[in-house]
């Protein structure tokens, strides 16, 4: 039995290219989906689900400061220091922590609480800030340079946007859908931390309340806030009418859900015996101002 002929012919440079790039393409990796993580909490204030509806969710977007360090196709270790890694740029300090000690305080009121929180830090895409936004894969944060993030192609921004931004809004939306389809019309919470310093001002507001276009539970809130101890002020050190409020904007808006964005000041919330003080003090706080925004609540059309 003879062979078949050979007939490919001879390997010219233009054959040689095609096959190095089939061989490229061959070679490329699957960029992962990283969605939000998701925590719950049940009415009796325990974690995990049971058969009521939650009504109140925390978004942390700033809650890791983790790196992509298998995928430099995403940006790998930035090329930051671990200093930087470790600072406020890198991530909301104490958010996290404090939002783990707020739900099961605030469950129990609400009939349960979700807790969506990123998987990456924000100098990978700032879940944050829209597409466009300069922020959104910032080059430089404040004192710290990421080299990771300057000179990006328009190639490796979609790499980022499609793995990053875009599972955990999908993430976020659909625990919201899935809420609204049960009858429940959540509360929305977005959780921050800023810093004591900035360009060296130093701030002295502890707990901000910052609102867009439904003041409801802010105005509330601030009013509750009166004899807690905490300099509080309305819509600072950042306003929401600027580009920080972009997850409530986009999640809370559309559907007309109560929110409001917390921004409490890190030394405060540094550690874990912190945020439990902190949340000891906001938990009451946030109940009475929850209750008289849907004790407020117009009927719904």
């Amino acid at each position: 039995m003879t062979s078949a002929p050979n007939d490919a012919g001879p390997l010219t440079p233009a054959r040689r290219l095609m096959t190095l790039t089939r061989m490229d393409q061959t070679a490329q990796r699957r960029l992962p989906q990283l969605p939000a993580i998701v925590e719950a909490w049940r009415a009796d204030g325990r974690p995990g689900r049971d058969d009521n509806t939650p009504g109140l969710i925390l978004i942390c977007e700033h809650a890791s400061n983790a790196l992509p360090l298998d995928w430099p196709e995403l940006g790998g270790d930035l090329g930051i220091s671990a200093a930087t890694r470790a600072s406020h740029a890198a991530w909301d300090i104490g958010a996290l922590g404090l939002s783990r000690e707020l739900a099961p305080r605030l469950a129990p009121q609400t009939g349960g609480a979700l807790l969506i929180h990123a998987p990456l830090s924000r100098l990978v895409y700032d879940l944050n800030r829209p597409p466009d936004h300069a922020g959104a894969i910032p080059p430089r944060s404040e004192v710290h340079d990421i080299p990771g993030n300057t000179s990006l192609t328009l190639e490796q921004r979609l790499a980022r946007l499609d793995s990053v931004y875009l599972p955990f809004q999908a993430s976020v939306s659909a625990e919201i859908a899935r809420l609204v389809m049960r009858g429940k019309r959540p509360v929305i919470i977005a959780m921050h931390s800023f810093t004591p310093v900035f360009l060296g001002q130093r701030r002295e507001v502890e707990f901000g309340i910052l609102f867009d276009d439904d003041d409801d539970i802010a105005q509330h809130l601030m009013l509750a806030s009166r004899g807690s101890g905490l300099v509080t002020r309305l819509n600072e050190p950042y306003t929401a009418q600027s580009s920080v409020a972009h997850t409530t904007r986009i999640h809370a808006r559309p559907m007309r859900l109560h929110h409001t964005m917390l921004e409490i000041r890190n030394d405060l919330i540094a550690d874990p015996a912190g945020q439990a003080r902190i949340a000891g003090i906001l938990a009451p706080l946030l109940r009475s101002a929850i209750s008289e925004a849907l004790g407020n609540e117009a009927p719904r059309l």
